[in-house]
């Protein structure tokens, strides 16, 4: 069992979201980094679409009443247990009633806590993902608060006995990590890939050409559905407007206002501004991380490319998860 004792600013149960349902009205949505959720629950032995908790800028404080194996990464958070360091992008055992607490992040703002078997949360859709919007999913529906109690599953074989061994050699952390911004081809710092949208056309040449080599900022205007940035305005070509159409997460639309929104994993189904460029799916993680004023910058780039992005970071993860399995603990 997992009681919170104070919980953070925006602290949610996630998985790896809630496909099918768009057709409906239900966002897909998830953790905002699928990717980095995957290897923090791959580092304590779980399914990659085990649920797991996503913080927010502030962090929770929470206490188990059981011997539990639990990995953290993402943001910088000052993470504590028992007044010392938490390690981060690892397997860490935590003793019954240690206080555990994740304060303030120090840089980027999302972290990721997975703990070995995954929240025991109802299915809702075939996931257990909170839609806070919808009021469906997670943990009521909503945003954990201090008091609540979840429960948990049972870790694997192999989780227990790696904390088994933990205990044993009086040890809090293993030594090896695993760390997501090193896996695959990661962009430079401040960059990100993209690819030109279906109604790239419709924008002046002047317009693609600031997209793809001016300096953007995060706004204020950010939430799990998308970032809005500030920048040069992006000017249509003719006045014109179009039938609402579907959007991926990592879609670039540009309102009239000429500022674009990069969409997140918990975008709306259909959309009905033009849609400029999308980013690719290896690279859209970073969006979770940028507070107001931080900066970045789009580099073009093509589908081949995207695919093998995509294909060389799930061949990383995928070695990660061989070694893992012949890991003798």
């Amino acid at each position: 069992m997992l009681t919170v004792r104070h919980s953070g600013l925006l602290t949610t149960v996630q998985d790896l979201g809630r496909p099918g349902y768009q057709q409906y009205g239900i966002v897909v949505g998830g953790a905002l980094d699928g990717f980095a959720a995957r290897a923090v629950n791959l580092s304590v032995g779980n399914d990659d679409n085990a649920a797991l908790l996503e913080m927010a800028q502030t962090g929770p404080d929470l206490v188990f009443d059981q011997d539990v194996l639990v990995a953290w990464g993402g943001a910088d958070f000052a993470a504590r247990v028992n007044d010392e360091p938490l390690p981060r992008d690892r397997a860490v055992r935590i003793a019954a009633g240690e206080p555990v607490s994740f304060g303030l992040a120090r840089s980027g703002l999302r972290a990721w806590l997975a703990i070995a078997g995954g929240i025991d949360v109802p299915l809702v859709m075939g996931s257990r993902s909170t839609y806070r919007r919808g009021g469906i999913g997670g943990h009521q529906g909503r945003t954990l608060a201090a008091g609540d109690a979840l429960k948990l599953f049972e870790p694997t074989p192999w989780a227990k006995q790696l904390l088994a061994t933990l205990v044993a050699g009086r040890k809090r952390a293993v030594a090896w990590t695993i760390r997501p911004d090193v896996m695959g081809k990661p962009a430079r710092p401040g960059t990100v890939r993209a690819l030109r949208g279906p109604e790239c056309d419709w924008f002046t040449k002047d317009a693609l050409r600031a997209f793809f080599s001016a300096e953007w900022r995060a706004t204020k205007e950010a939430d799990r559905m998308g970032v809005r940035l500030l920048g040069p305005e992006l000017a249509l070509a003719n006045p014109r407007e179009m039938i609402s159409s579907s959007v991926n997460a990592g879609v670039v639309q540009v309102p009239p206002t000429g500022q674009p929104i990069v969409l997140l994993p918990s975008r709306q189904s259909i959309g009905g501004y033009p849609r400029l460029a999308t980013v690719v799916t290896a690279d859209l993680g970073r969006f979770a991380q940028m507070r107001p004023g931080d900066p970045v910058r789009f580099v073009e780039t093509t589908i081949a490319t995207a695919h093998d992005l995509y294909l060389a970071r799930e061949r990383d993860l995928n070695r990660v998860r061989l070694g893992l399995a012949r890991l003798t603990v």
